[in-house]
């Protein structure tokens, strides 16, 4: 019987995380073709990629197919899961996303305040069009996007596409977990968290271990610093006794752009002196990956993609998968439809929420109301994220306008002009909405 896995965005560095994922689990997931698709932009990069997981799959003994292409339709045929990890605009328009914002007093971030904005403007019109050819094709086919910002996709996705099996996912919960656990010296499956809110604005309400709730002991030695649990890609700052006391549930490393906003743009402004964009750090780490991916001799993933700040993207996404696939009903996080499982928010929000993976999809644990010292913000970060998905389809210029002013990162009616005049300018290429 065959089952059959199609990576839009092969070409990615992160590619080798999932085909690892899919290598270890192969007993309980046995997938049987795997086929990597990208853009004529990419085909330099999918050629490197495809011929090192080959050997990574050569060298563990297992009988998957694989193969590469940029037909996206032919790809489809045939798939029973499409994961999507795609940047519209490559990495120099992720650039423009953090340079522009920064020039102009604001943070710039890929997927938070204007940068993160852009981004879904460019990315939700392809994510469409993937979907269109997901429910013509493959219809049966769940869709895994992990394509940022993920919560803002999905969300768009499941209101406008066809398709409706899309399921969002991040690595930041399994982040937690497994800083959570390196706290309480225990493995990763001891520990659950009770997560509430949003994509990059999801905190962990409650934070078990064996069962027991550990909550108080994980926010002390968050206090006194005792594991930074943030990824690669973010620095963290570390948060005041006052602050995590008085929340009283775990923040997340994102959660540093909104409740540091002044010192994280700060050090932005220093390390993007000191050495440019996050783009062009990528940039230079990515150089070095493909250096490395190129190597006949190299068969497993290299240590250097610890430096590209997708730790567990592959859990993330790979136990997804083998969870639909096996209707195993453990519980996982993941972007789906509220559907009244947060009182405060609307039935066809996105939340980042626990849910029991069944064959049938996720279906999300109650949560009920928000707690009251967060309620607030999670409805204003849900409304702004409901402008930018309004903006991404009428292709509106007051609509983006909208978005931008009530970021809670911009919040600065001429600031918010000049940032959507000059990213509309600077994406134009990958805006035809707006054209």
């Amino acid at each position: 019987m065959s089952l059959k896995v199609v990576i839009i965005g092969g070409g990615s560095s992160y590619t080798p995380e999932i085909i690892e994922g899919f290598i270890h689990r192969y007993k309980s997931f046995p997938v049987t073709d795997i086929t990597l698709v990208d853009i004529e932009a990419g085909k330099e990069k999918l050629e490197i990629i495809g011929q090192f997981a080959r050997r990574m799959i050569q060298k563990a003994g297992v009988p998957i197919e694989l193969e590469w292409t940029l037909n996206r339709r032919d790809a489809l045929i045939g798939a029973d899961f499409v994961t999507t990890q795609i940047r519209v605009g490559g990495l120099s328009a992720r650039e423009k996303d953090e340079r522009i914002p920064l020039s102009h007093g604001v943070i710039g971030q890929e997927t938070n305040g204007a940068g993160g904005i852009f981004k879904a403007l460019r990315t939700i019109p392809v994510l469409m069009e993937i979907c269109h050819d997901i429910q013509q094709i493959c219809p049966h086919a769940w869709l895994i996007n992990f394509t940022n910002p993920a919560g803002i996709v999905t969300e768009a996705l499941l209101k406008y596409s066809s398709h409706s099996k899309v399921i969002g996912v991040c690595n930041i919960p399994f982040n937690m977990k497994n800083s959570v656990a390196e706290m309480m010296n225990c493995s990763a499956n001891e520990v659950q968290i009770e997560f509430v809110g949003m994509n990059h604005f999801v905190f962990g309400k409650r934070v078990w271990v064996n069962g027991q709730d550990v909550t108080d002991q994980v926010l002390q030695k968050l206090i006194h610093q005792e594991v930074d649990y943030s990824p690669a890609n973010i620095v963290s700052l570390g948060w005041s006794k006052e602050f995590l006391q008085a929340l009283g549930m775990l923040p997340n490393p994102y959660h540093q752009y909104y409740f540091q906003r002044d010192s994280v743009l700060e050090k932005d402004l220093q390390a993007y002196r000191e050495n440019g964009t996050r783009a062009e750090v990528v940039r230079k780490v990515e150089k070095e990956l493909f250096i490395q991916y190129m190597k006949e001799e190299l068969n497993e993933k290299p240590k250097e993609l610890e430096n590209r700040g997708g730790a567990y993207y592959s859990d993330a996404a790979c136990s997804l998968m083998t969870s639909i696939y096996n209707n195993s009903g453990d519980i996982q996080t993941v972007n789906t439809l509220n559907n009244g499982t947060i009182t405060d928010l609307p039935h066809d929000a996105v939340i980042e929420v626990n849910a029991v993976i069944t064959g049938d999809g996720p279906r999300p644990i109650v949560i009920g109301p928000l707690p009251s010292s967060i309620k607030g913000i999670i409805q204003q970060m849900k409304a702004f994220e409901e402008l930018v998905i309004q903006a991404a389809m009428s292709g509106e210029y007051n609509h983006v306008y909208q978005a931008m002013v009530m970021n809670p990162l911009v919040q600065n009616e001429g600031v918010a002009k000049q940032l959507v005049d000059e990213l509309l300018e600077a994406h134009k290429e990958f805006l035809p909405q707006f054209n």
